[in-house]
């Protein structure tokens, strides 16, 4: 596959109003090569590249910001969602990435339906990263450490988990909440 930079060369030769005999001499390169370039008739070694690129002021990562744009993109179907269920909870698996790449921490997808009555987390330990929930029906309450927070349709929360957390359902319907946690702690449902 060959990638060209021509377009992004011209634009940003153009935008600084420099001609094609500027921008060659300042690269050290002949302007007709500067000018197959820009037309991609040639693909520029690597050097020459970067002596485009310094006689431009241009950072290389905007010349290679369209290069690989095709990722890996996992979808969950509605009905291939995995499921767990505790005592009044039901847990639906809407994403889990491990890990994609390092540094990443990875993050995991929930939709979770709380019966009234029950909850979710525990009060004994939190556990490494953060949580993000929003409700979408129902009213929740939300105990994180010593504070407790009351959260209705719309409402949404973000804390570090690191300390205990307890989401329960305190209404006369089920709850029903969005809910993503990074890095990824496969079931929650204890201590999550």
């Amino acid at each position: 596959m060959r990638y060209w930079f021509g377009e992004k060369i011209r634009a940003v030769r153009e935008r600084r109003a420099l001609t094609l005999r500027e921008v060659a001499d300042k690269a050290g390169v002949s302007e007709s090569l500067v000018s197959q370039i820009e037309r991609n008739r040639v693909s520029p070694a690597i050097d020459t590249l970067l002596a485009l690129a310094d006689a431009l002021d241009l950072d290389l990562e905007y010349l290679f910001s369209d290069y690989r744009r095709n990722r890996s993109v996992r979808i969950t179907r509605s009905t291939q969602r995995g499921t767990f269920t505790r005592p009044g909870v039901l847990y639906e698996r809407l994403a889990q990435l491990e890990n994609p790449s390092p540094g990443n921490e990875g993050i995991e997808a929930y939709y979770i339906t709380i019966d009234p009555g029950a909850k979710t987390g525990g009060k004994e330990y939190g556990h490494p990263g953060w949580e993000l929930g929003i409700v979408q029906e129902g009213t929740a309450e939300l105990a994180v450490g010593n504070s407790t927070f009351t959260l209705s349709p719309g409402d949404s929360a973000s804390f570090r988990a690191d300390a205990p957390h307890i989401l329960s359902n305190t209404g006369n319907t089920p709850l029903r909440v969005f809910w993503i946690i990074t890095p990824p702690k496969g079931e929650i449902g204890n201590g999550g």
